[in-house]
């Protein structure tokens, strides 16, 4: 069975691959171009497909006076619709489908969704084919913790497309977290922003010449109104999210980190460093070392210190060191505690102008 599909996308490959005269393609640059597509055929064999079931199937012709045989679909032949994508597409489509179903809108996945659905029966009905294990065998892993996608309603956010696509405005109920309440606003959209688990919708509010960005999952109501939206003068998503658009409400300056690491952190920022402006160097009578990187002055980066724990010792900035030893004495604070707490509090103290 898996022999039989794997000719059978063999043979449609090669019917897309055959030219209509006046062009023609040999069998040797045929063999090239399934060769390419990681199909494993010699050119015996596919000579003889040529030759029999394909060519008492479809109106091919077949050119004997030079050799190589040159073949081709007649000028005049119906024009064919093949079920099939060439390999590598289809396994672009495959491994890229996980990625884009967050960030592209609705309307234009409805029209991807055929696409990918044969993408799919393609690549996992061949196994003969190399780029067929590809994406059986191939993953992207987070590095950290990946929380669960957080949920957004279908209709919001085909609403929430439509309007930023369009370029209208957008009426919405927003719950917000910071005050715990909802509020009904009108929205200018100007960007999209997927990050880790949630998407946001950037925009301004009507009577706001700020951006502000929204939860797509707290929106409980979406209304995509036929108003054109306000063009944000100079908005650029790039930019916004540069300036602090995320956790840093300021522009994102950078510090000079000064920090002991342990070995293990050692080899891991040696493979993929921090920043381009990173040193290390061994300390007297000790494996540690001595950590010297130009670093985003954000709360990103503060958290991933803290997540060293035991591992690291800060020396500068001055700023994180106390904040890593308020957030250690809250934890310590924490799990003293015969009970659990009344309430949580975290650290007021955080990086130049970030936010929770």
């Amino acid at each position: 069975m898996t022999i039989s599909k794997d000719r059978l996308f063999r043979h449609l490959a090669m019917l897309r691959l055959i030219p209509r005269a006046p062009r023609s393609i040999s069998a040797p640059e045929l063999l090239e171009k399934l060769r390419a597509e990681q199909f494993e055929i010699d050119l015996r064999s596919l000579q003889r497909d040529l030759a029999g079931r394909l060519s008492l199937d479809f109106p091919l012709q077949c050119d004997e006076r030079e050799r190589p045989y040159r073949w081709s679909f007649p000028k005049d032949a119906p024009q064919f619709g093949f079920p099939a994508l060439d390999t590598p597409t289809a396994l672009a489509f495959v491994v890229a489908e996980r990625h884009l179903r967050k960030l592209l809108p609705p309307c234009v996945l409805s029209l991807l969704t055929p696409h990918f659905d044969l993408a799919h029966r393609q690549i996992f009905g061949m196994e003969r084919n190399p780029l067929a294990h590809w994406a059986a065998s191939v993953r992207a892993l987070p590095n950290g913790k990946a929380l669960e996608p957080a949920e957004v309603d279908p209709h919001i956010w085909d609403q929430v497309a439509m309007a930023l696509l369009e370029r209208r405005q957008l009426e919405i109920r927003y719950l917000s977290r910071s005050k715990g309440e909802h509020k009904t606003l009108r929205v200018h959209p100007a960007g999209m922003v997927s990050r880790h688990s949630v998407s946001y919708l950037i925009g301004m509010v009507e009577g706001y010449a700020d951006a502000r960005q929204f939860a797509l999952h707290r929106i409980e109501a979406a209304n995509c109104l036929d108003e054109p939206a306000r063009e944000p003068a100079g908005f650029d998503v790039d930019d916004y999210i540069q300036k602090g658009g995320f956790n840093n409400p300021g522009p994102v300056g950078q510090q000079m980190l000064v920090a002991d690491v342990a070995p293990q952190v050692a080899w891991l920022l040696r493979e993929t460093p921090l920043s381009a402006e990173q040193s290390l160097k061994p300390l007297p009578e000790s494996d540690w070392q001595r950590l010297r990187a130009e670093v985003p002055d954000d709360q990103e980066t503060l958290w991933w210190l803290f997540g060293l724990g035991e591992h690291v010792r800060i020396h500068a900035p001055e700023s994180w060191i106390l904040a890593i030893k308020t957030r250690a004495e809250s934890m310590v604070k924490l799990y003293s505690q015969p009970h659990a707490p009344a309430s949580t509090t975290l650290s007021n103290h955080q990086p130049k102008g970030s936010r929770s």
